[in-house]
């Protein structure tokens, strides 16, 4: 999917984690040259180690990236948004796709520091990125071409999967995906001090628990069956799989878990608001 990026000019703005895991995987990929990407970062020292490790153009001037680029990505924190783009809007043509990961921004707020009719896609990422297993949800603004889209999808699909959604699902993506590897990391956690508490070393204990739940991932994605149709399958009559799920029934599990997602997203709304 990445070829479908092949022959743009990508400027990446911002060499953090997310900004870094983009260049990576993009690179990985081999559908698009290192010397056609382009990194900024403010810190002169960040610029230098991207250059040394991927082989992509580095510097600190966002707007000589933006000038030179067919695609901009904005992987900077939302505070620092505005300046960047006050930067920036100098570079940006009619024909420029504006691609921006910065948490809680949206289409509008993003086309009121760009030039009129600019083209702009929103990204929700999460923190698998970071190893190419990562869910970028797209938000598409108006004039959009479907190559547009295209090019987009070829960069995030190289960190992992992308779905394209409207905004107005941006909060409870954000719930579920965005905030989801934390409850993952808690489970995974919770399972390996429970093989600690029964007897395991704690690192045989968190390789049962980590693999357990990479597997269990793989498999229901894999074969697509509802994950309620493969518990039962695990499931044996009066077995030991029946006597832990009650345990976690009895105290509430699934509804704990549904209300995380649920105020994970209320306050997304509420971030967005302050």
């Amino acid at each position: 999917m990445i070829k479908a990026a092949a022959g743009s000019n990508i400027a990446i703005i911002g060499c953090g984690a997310m900004g870094e895991a983009l260049i990576a995987g993009i690179v990985s990929g081999g559908g698009v040259a290192p010397d056609s990407i382009f990194a900024s970062d403010s810190l002169a020292e960040r610029s230098e180690v991207i250059r040394k490790q991927y082989g992509v153009r580095t510097g600190t001037d966002n707007v000589m990236a933006a000038t030179s680029a067919d695609v901009v990505v904005l992987a900077v924190k939302p505070s620092r948004i505005n300046d960047v783009l006050a930067e920036v809007q100098v570079a940006i043509t009619g024909s420029t796709l504006v691609i921006s990961v910065a948490a809680g921004i949206t289409i509008g707020q993003l086309a009121e520091g760009l030039p009129a009719g600019a083209k702009i896609i929103r990204v929700m990422p999460n923190m698998p990125a970071l190893v190419r297993e990562g869910m970028s949800v797209l938000v598409l603004g108006p004039g959009l071409s479907d190559r547009d889209l295209e090019v987009a999808q070829g960069i995030f699909c190289a960190v992992g999967k992308t779905l394209v959604v409207e905004e107005q699902m941006i909060d409870a993506v954000t719930g579920v995906s965005g905030s989801g590897p934390a409850y993952v990391l808690l489970l995974i956690e919770a399972l390996a001090d429970g093989g600690v508490r029964m007897g395991l070393p704690r690192d045989i204990a968190l390789t049962l628990a980590t693999q357990t739940v990479r597997g269990t991932a793989h498999l229901q994605q894999q074969t697509g069956e509802h994950p309620a149709r493969l518990k039962d399958r695990i499931t044996s009559p009066g077995g030991t799989t029946i006597a832990g799920l009650h345990v976690l029934e009895k105290g509430g599990f699934r509804g704990m878990v549904s209300a995380a997602v649920e105020r994970a997203t209320k306050r997304a709304v509420e971030l967005r608001s302050e």
